[in-house]
C-alpha cells in the first residue's frame, strides 16, 4: 500500500526509521520509489539541482508545479510532498492556502512542506490543516532565510535553540504531520524528537531524528557542491562523464554506430 502521514506517525511509535530522499524528474523518481525510498520530496532545491539557480529563491509556484507533475508519474508507494517555494506562503494564510489547494489540485502530491515556525508559518500551516492538507513543517537552517542565516548550522546556542525547540512544538500543535529538522546539532535533534507525537526527519542534525533525507543529486555525486553533512554513495557524475566521452569517441572514430 501507499505510504500516507499517518503511517509515517505510526512508524514513530514502533521505532521504524524513516527514508526520505529529493527528485526532480520522472526518471528519478521512478527510480527511487521501485528502490523503496519512503518520502519522495519535490524539494525546492530543484531550483539548483535541475534549474541551475544559485539558490532556492528563484523557483517559483508554476515551476515546481511543472517538476512536481513529473515527479507523480514515475510513484506508486512512496508518500509524495512537494515544497512550497519562496514568497508563495510567507504573505498570508490564505496566499499559503491557495498555493498549497493548486499544489493537490494540479499534481499527484499527497502533501506540502514549508519553512519556519515563527506565527505567520504556524497560522499558514492551521489554515492548510484545517482545509484538509497535509503539511510538514522545516526548522533550524531555512535555506529560504539564505540572505538573513546563510548556511551555517543554527541552534548553537542556548537561546537559538530553545526557539527552535519552541518552533517545532508549535508545529505540531498547528496540525504538521512531520518536521524536517535541519543543519541543528545532534542534542537539539535528538530533543526535539522526543518532545514529538509527530515524527522528525533530519538532514545535518544526527542520527537520532526519526528518519533522514538527503538531496539525491548530493547522494548520487552529481552536485557541483553539497553540504558537508551530506553523504554521497556513488559518483555518478563521473561514471557519466565516461560514458559521454566513450561515446563521443566511438562517433568520431566510425565505431557507432
Amino acid at each position: 500500500m501507499p505510504v500516507t502521514p499517518s503511517q509515517l506517525m505510526q512508524w514513530k511509535q514502533t521505532g521504524r526509521p524513516i527514508a526520505a530522499l529529493t527528485a526532480w524528474d520522472y526518471t528519478f523518481a521512478r527510480l527511487l520509489d521501485a528502490a523503496g525510498v519512503d518520502v519522495i520530496l519535490v524539494g525546492d532545491s530543484l531550483a539548483m539541482v535541475a534549474l541551475g539557480h544559485l539558490n532556492t529563491l528563484p523557483l517559483t509556484l508554476d515551476e515546481v508545479l511543472h517538476h512536481a507533475r513529473a515527479v507523480g508519474r514515475g510513484v506508486r508507494q512512496s508518500l509524495l510532498v512537494c515544497d512550497l517555494p519562496f514568497m508563495t506562503y510567507q504573505e498570508s494564510a490564505e496566499q499559503a492556502l491557495r498555493s498549497a489547494g493548486r499544489v493537490l489540485k494540479e499534481t499527484p502530491m499527497q502533501a506540502v512542506k514549508l519553512e519556519g515556525g515563527h506565527p505567520a508559518a504556524i497560522g499558514a500551516v492551521a489554515k492548510m490543516v484545517q482545509a484538509g492538507i497535509p503539511v510538514m513543517g522545516h526548522v533550524g537552517l531555512t535555506p529560504q532565510s539564505v540572505h538573513r542565516l546563510g548556511y551555517r548550522q543554527q541552534g548553537r546556542k542556548p537561546v537559538d535553540a530553545d526557539r527552535i525547540l519552541q518552533e517545532a512544538i508549535a508545529l505540531e500543535e498547528a496540525g504538521a504531520f512531520s518536521i524536517v529538522l535541519e543543519h541543528i546539532p545532534a542534542e537539539l535533534a535528538e530533543q526535539i524528537s522526543r518532545k514529538l507525537s509527530i515524527p522528525t526527519i533530519g538532514i545535518g542534525a544526527g542520527p537520532h531524528c526519526d528518519g533522514q533525507v538527503l538531496v539525491t543529486a548530493d547522494l548520487l555525486g552529481l552536485s557541483e557542491r553539497h553540504p558537508p553533512f551530506s553523504r554521497q554513495y556513488a559518483n555518478l557524475q563521473e561514471i557519466v562523464t565516461q560514458a559521454v566521452q566513450a561515446y563521443c569517441t566511438d562517433v568520431r572514430i566510425g565505431k557507432f554506430p
